[in-house]
C-alpha cells in the first residue's frame, strides 16, 4: 500500500509544470489541473477511496499556496492587480473558504468525486465562452464584492481551487479589463489557498487511514513535486499572458478538461452500476 511506482514520482513535477503554467497563462489557479490529476495518481497508487479526493483538495490547496504567490508578484510586477478589489473580496473568501473544507469533511468521497466531474465540466464548456463576458456595468460596491468572495471562496475551498475560474468572470462582467482581471484573481488565489490548506489540514489531522506522510489532508510527497516546478512555470505563463492572445488556447485546454471530467464521470458511473 503507497509504495507509489516510478511513474507516479515522475507525474508531480508534469503537474507542476502544467498546473503554475496555466495559473499564470489563464488565471485559473491550476487546481482544475491539479485535482483530477492527483485523484488519478492517488488511485494508482492504491489510496483508500473515502481519503483520496479530500487529499488531492487539499494538496491542491497547498500547492496553490506556492503557484499564486509566484504568479501574484509576476503580475503585481506589471500593474495588474486590483488591490481594491482584493481587500474588499478577501474577508468573504476568507469565510467562505474555510466553510467549504468544512462541508468538504461531511461529504463521502466519491460523492465528492462526482460533484468535482460536473463541476470541471462546467468550468470548461465556461472557459470556451469566456469572450462572452462583456463588462455590465463598473465594479459593485465592497460589500457586494465581500458577498461574491464569500460563494467564490465556498465553491474554491470545496473543490481545491484557487478560485480563478470563478474570480475572472466576476471581474470582466464588472468592467474590469482582461489582463488586470487575471492579475487581481492571482492575488485572490493566495487566500483561498492559505485558508483553504489549513481548513483541509485541520480537518484531516487525527483521521485514521491515511497515508504515511500525510498532513492532515495535504500529502507531502506531492505537495513538494508540483509545487517546487509549478512555482517556476507560474511568472511563465504571466509573461505570455501579456504577449499573445490566448483564445485557442483557452479553448484547447477548456477541450482537455472535458475530456478528462467525463472520464471522471465515467469511472463514478463504473463504481455505482459494479
Amino acid at each position: 500500500m503507497y509504495h507509489a511506482p516510478v511513474l507516479a514520482w515522475l507525474a508531480y513535477p508534469v503537474l507542476g509544470a502544467v498546473s503554475g503554467f496555466s495559473a499564470g497563462l489563464l488565471g485559473v489557479g491550476g487546481g482544475i489541473v491539479v485535482v483530477p490529476g492527483l485523484l488519478y495518481v492517488f488511485s494508482t497508487i492504491g489510496m483508500p477511496p473515502d481519503h483520496r479526493m479530500r487529499l488531492a483538495l487539499g494538496t491542491s490547496l497547498a500547492v496553490i499556496c506556492f503557484t499564486a504567490l509566484s504568479s501574484l508578484r509576476a503580475h503585481h510586477r506589471r500593474g495588474a492587480v486590483d488591490w481594491g478589489v482584493v481587500r474588499a473580496i478577501t474577508p468573504g473568501i476568507a469565510v467562505g473558504t474555510l466553510s467549504g473544507t468544512y462541508v468538504a469533511a461531511f461529504i463521502p468521497g466519491r460523492h465528492l468525486e462526482a460533484g468535482y466531474a460536473v463541476f470541471l465540466t462546467v468550468i470548461s464548456l465556461r472557459l470556451v465562452r469566456r469572450q462572452a463576458d462583456a463588462p455590465r456595468g463598473d465594479l459593485p460596491p465592497a460589500p457586494r464584492i465581500a458577498a461574491a468572495g464569500l460563494g467564490i471562496g465556498l465553491l474554491s475551498g470545496l473543490v481545491g481551487i484557487g478560485g480563478g475560474s470563478l474570480t475572472v468572470p466576476f471581474l470582466a462582467r464588472s468592467g474590469v479589463t482582461i489582463h488586470r482581471a487575471v492579475g487581481t484573481s492571482a492575488a485572490v488565489g493566495a487566500p483561498i489557498a492559505i485558508v483553504g490548506a489549513g481548513g483541509y489540514i485541520l480537518n484531516g489531522v487525527g483521521e485514521g487511514g491515511l497515508p504515511p506522510f500525510a498532513f492532515g489532508y495535504v500529502y507531502l510527497p506531492a505537495l513538494i513535486g508540483v509545487s517546487v516546478v509549478s512555482s517556476l512555470f507560474a511568472p511563465l505563463g504571466a509573461t505570455i499572458a501579456h504577449r499573445l492572445p490566448v483564445a485557442r488556447l483557452r479553448a484547447a485546454f477548456a477541450a482537455f478538461l472535458v475530456l478528462v471530467a467525463v472520464r471522471m464521470l465515467f469511472e463514478q458511473l463504473r463504481g455505482f452500476w459494479s
